[in-house]
């Protein structure tokens, strides 16, 4: 069997996990660049004038205090992507049934699970995104076919055939 991140549709979710983590880390590298020149031109502005402009005192605030979070937020789905890429270089994907636990809890029950064998168990996981799209694209897969692979002691990654992206979980005790 061919490791999952040789899989192409996987390779291309890859790839779009990466775009978005490059326009987090770059958003975010912009917003502080255009708040320090804007801070550089209140300076400016205060020395010619003498006059206050309080807003644009909040307003590079903002631009500084969102940047720093869109470039850590870009940095941390860099590192994610990354470490995903690695551990899905070395496994495979294991095809099984989602069930959904909760919100944001789900249960991955593999291929020939029994759920009247004891010695059968689910992988009981909750998402690592609290985005609201992306919880209910996979909420809609309750009792369908998915992949999954460990990428970790405690991670997980999940896709099904159209969902076009990877999904995050982490195992939780049942």
């Amino acid at each position: 069997m061919r490791p999952a991140a040789e899989d192409p549709q996987t390779a291309t979710a890859l790839a779009a996990h990466q775009a978005g983590a490059l326009r987090w880390l770059g958003g975010g590298v912009m917003a502080v660049v255009l708040g320090i020149l804007l801070g550089a031109a209140t300076v400016a502005l205060v020395g010619d004038t003498g006059r206050h402009y309080s807003l644009l005192g909040f307003a590079v605030l903002a631009l500084v205090l969102f940047g720093i979070s869109g470039a850590i937020a870009g940095i941390g789905a860099l590192v994610r992507t990354t470490r995903w890429r690695h551990a899905l270089a070395a496994t495979v994907w294991r095809t099984g049934r989602l069930r959904i636990a909760g919100p944001a809890i789900v249960a991955f029950e593999p291929e020939g699970y029994d759920e009247l064998d004891p010695d059968d168990t689910r992988v009981h996981l909750r998402l690592l995104s609290t985005a609201i799209w992306r919880t209910r694209a996979v909420q809609k897969l309750d009792g369908a076919e998915i992949l999954a692979a460990p990428v970790g002691d405690r991670q997980w990654v999940l896709t099904a055939e159209g969902l076009g992206t990877l999904v995050g979980a982490r195992t939780v005790p049942h």
